[in-house]
């Protein structure tokens, strides 16, 4: 089911090790303080010390990777990840290389390096979103990846859907959230914002409507 080799594990393994390659080569140059957080017109807005900088991020890839791991072993439908093993660990490895980039965009930042880090991080997430939603047409129901509602984790079909219906979101989200830091406020804020209550308010009623429908066609049709 999820056999683990070279050949599957060496893209996670790669960004893996040269975050922590990065975290060595970076602490010693490092201040003592280091900008963590932009707002979103790009400024910084939270500060850390370089320890935890460069130790959270690599710890954090490490655990995320073993959680991907460990995920397909503790779901009740375990069985059905063989059939959508490649998109998760696609899904699992565009995860782990955005986390790795803004670690590397921060700490090159914080290295004194000329970055727009409130154009880079929001278009890296956005691009983790497209790339995300173009894959969620072939997960498989299952109860850790993907959308999880009510009747999704109830329907195949309803989750069939509202991952094709969800998978669009997610691209056009994504989209949006590349679009948005060249924007200005009063305009970038509220697409994020829309894109957000899309993204959540959205797909969650579309899956539940689509329950309804299913519930009044299985009616009609004497299905109880």
């Amino acid at each position: 089911m999820n056999k683990l080799t070279l050949k599957t594990e060496w893209r996670a393994l790669l960004l893996i090790v040269f975050a922590i390659g990065l975290c060595i080569w970076a602490y010693p140059q490092l201040p003592a303080s280091v900008a963590s957080h932009w707002n979103f017109q790009g400024e910084v807005d939270g500060w850390s010390s370089r320890t935890f900088h460069a130790i959270f991020f690599p710890a954090l890839l490490i655990g995320m990777y073993v959680m991907f791991i460990a995920l397909p072993y503790l779901d009740p439908k375990k069985e059905r990840y063989g059939e959508f093993i490649d998109v998760y660990r696609l899904i699992r490895d565009a995860i782990i290389f955005i986390m790795t980039a803004v670690f590397a965009v921060a700490t090159f930042y914080n290295l004194g390096y000329d970055l727009n880090v409130g154009i880079i991080i929001p278009s890296l997430i956005g691009i983790m979103f497209v790339v995300m939603g173009n894959s969620f047409g072939k997960l498989k129901r299952n109860w850790f990846v993907g959308i999880k509602t009510p009747w999704t984790l109830t329907s195949e079909n309803n989750w069939n859907k509202t991952h094709r219906f969800g998978g669009r979101v997610f691209m056009i989200f994504g989209l949006l959230l590349i679009l948005s830091p060249w924007l200005s406020f009063q305009w970038g804020m509220p697409v994020m914002l829309g894109g957000v209550i899309a993204l959540t308010v959205g797909v969650y009623l579309y899956s539940y409507l689509l329950f309804r429908k299913e519930k009044k066609e299985n009616r009609e049709n004497g299905v109880m």
